[in-house]
């Protein structure tokens, strides 16, 4: 199961209680106190593994709490203090705090160890208590309380590209085609209930990883659907591929316009990432013809039919691509507009080194 969100309390330990003891020995007349101090609580470390991908292990849990630290003895021993307690988050992880909302730690690269809460000090024992005036101290400190918080964890997932779309418009078919990824598939609305993440090779040496989220409705954005659960797992993508089904029942531009609404309203800053446009399902196109529409298309949002063929692109149908030989790439329009079918494999391995082109031109 994908667990993306768990809410519970996190506490440091307490610190151990200082001891209050006195040295007897035989022939040691005045032994004087010899109280050894308490241990240290433990602390509360959150560290990023990329061996996991979920936080279904946190199901079900509603308070998790480090050891406390041990009292301390005489002699003048310490306690010994608690070991921290380490709870591990896949990459992409944010902990907030449940009260607040403030995000008090992001959890992002492989090994990133991050402290939440620290214990409380241990208790001084007697022997710190001793003066000119109180030769005999019986008081010891005791621990200092640990931390508490209420805590809520999400997972964004981190991804170089984004899939947006309407439900069954071709995202898991794509992500399976052109990736290792081998999501669920399926000729029905909401097929995919999870996010799933792909890597795409490009070329011998060169790759990019690839999410696929649930579809996005009309309305997603203020809660409707699966929309806005999974909305927050394209906020970390560098770019973001619009999937426009061409063989649906919606018009290309109807389809594009709701979803870079929902999308703006769901995140302003989300709706400036680079972005490219697939024309999906031109195997299943059943209108009068293709090449018009997308020309239609392509003018619709304010685009010309042109660009140059160095990705592969099939020709047998009008595309846009930005030509970068002139002029510097232009953030505020598509990097393309491209016609595929992931069931015939038409253009599909192109948009994989085009979408690679598209987040080196993001790096830069």
């Amino acid at each position: 199961m994908f667990i993306d969100s768990v809410k519970f309390s996190v506490s440091s330990g307490k610190g151990g209680q200082g001891c209050a003891s006195f040295r007897r020995e035989k022939f040691v007349v005045k032994g004087g106190p010899d109280g050894g101090d308490g241990g240290k609580g433990g602390d509360v470390f959150f560290k990023v593994d990329n061996n996991t991908d979920t936080l279904s292990w946190y199901k079900g849990r509603h308070v998790l709490k480090a050891e406390n630290g041990k009292q301390g003895m005489g002699r003048n021993m310490t306690g010994k203090s608690a070991p921290a307690l380490t709870l591990v988050v896949p990459p992409g992880t944010q902990i907030i705090d449940d009260e607040t909302g403030e995000v008090l730690l992001d959890m992002v690269e492989e090994g990133q160890t991050l402290q939440l809460l620290e214990g409380g000090k241990g208790g001084l024992g007697n022997v710190h208590f001793k003066n000119s005036r109180n030769q005999r101290p019986t008081y010891a400190q005791p621990g200092l309380p640990g931390e508490t918080k209420t805590i809520r964890m999400e997972l964004k997932l981190i991804a170089d590209v984004g899939l947006v779309g309407y439900p069954n418009v071709g995202k898991s078919t794509l992500i399976s085609t052109t990736s290792n990824a081998s999501p669920e598939i399926a000729n029905y609305e909401f097929t995919t209930l999870t996010p799933k993440l792909g890597v795409v090779e490009v070329g011998e040496y060169n790759s990019f990883v690839m999410a696929d989220i649930p579809g996005i409705i009309d309305g997603a954005s203020d809660g409707r659907g699966l929309g806005l659960e999974f909305l927050k797992h394209i906020e970390r993508t560098k770019t973001l591929l619009f999937m426009i089904d061409i063989a649906n029942y919606r018009t290309t531009i109807e389809q594009f316009k709701v979803l870079k609404e929902e999308v703006k309203k769901f995140s302003e800053e989300l709706s400036g990432r680079n972005y490219a446009i697939a024309l999906t399902k031109t195997d299943a196109y059943y209108g009068e013809d293709i090449e018009q529409d997308i020309k239609d298309f392509i003018a619709e949002i304010g685009l010309e039919v042109s660009g140059s063929n160095e990705f592969g692109f099939d020709k047998k149908m009008p595309y846009y691509v930005q030509d970068l030989t002139f002029e510097r790439f232009d953030e505020n329009k598509p990097f393309f507009v491209l016609p595929i079918s992931s069931v015939t494999h038409f253009n599909t391995n192109a948009i994989s080194y085009a979408l690679y082109e598209l987040i080196g031109q993001t790096k830069k």
